[in-house]
């Protein structure tokens, strides 16, 4: 089995926020689907290549979404190794993203979260770029993307859907060598 998080902040005052990348990539992927709310969390789950798949958006906010992801870690008995974080990173210019095997929380409080509540750093991530932020952070990643912006992380969004379908059938390390 496999856990697909993506990261974000709930509400509707967050939803196209540079922080909710996350959110927006499962739901684009996904489509219109019917989420159920189990641990502070939103989830759906489908079979993918023949493995049972479970996309995740947290509801616990940002700093907290190491709960979410440790509840439901322990409770469908699914192993590290099968563990996949979408998540915003000011470290990459918008347009650009990294699948990185594993990693220290580079700053991020939704990873260091995660890191806290699994007791380790070895889960696979794809850092999605959202630019550094000129002035104060928390505004920048809690502001919303202008249209520009939002454009070029619509055809982001289309290469990480192919990334995703990939993800599900091709070993990490060949994952990582054809879009790093």
């Amino acid at each position: 089995m496999k856990l697909i998080v993506g990261l974000g902040n709930p509400g509707k005052e967050y939803q196209n926020t540079r922080h909710n990348i996350g959110f927006k990539v499962i739901d684009e992927y996904l489509g219109h689907v019917y989420f159920k709310e189990k641990y502070s969390a939103l989830y759906f789950m489908q079979v993918m290549n023949g493995e049972k798949v479970i996309f995740m958006k947290p509801q616990t906010y940002m700093n907290d979404s190491g709960r979410a992801v440790r509840h439901f870690v322990n409770y469908f008995k699914i192993n590290v190794e099968d563990i996949l974080i979408l998540h915003d990173d000011m470290d990459f210019d918008i347009g650009k993203f990294k699948i990185k095997q594993s990693g220290s929380s580079a700053g991020h409080n939704g990873i260091k979260s995660i890191i806290e509540n699994l007791g380790t750093e070895d889960f696979k991530r794809i850092r999605i770029g959202i630019s550094k932020a000129e002035n104060d952070t928390i505004d920048y990643v809690l502001g919303d993307f202008n249209q520009d912006e939002m454009k070029e992380m619509s055809e982001v969004i289309d290469q990480l859907k192919n990334v995703l379908d990939d993800y599900f059938l091709m070993d990490f390390d060949k994952l990582m060598n054809k879009y790093n």
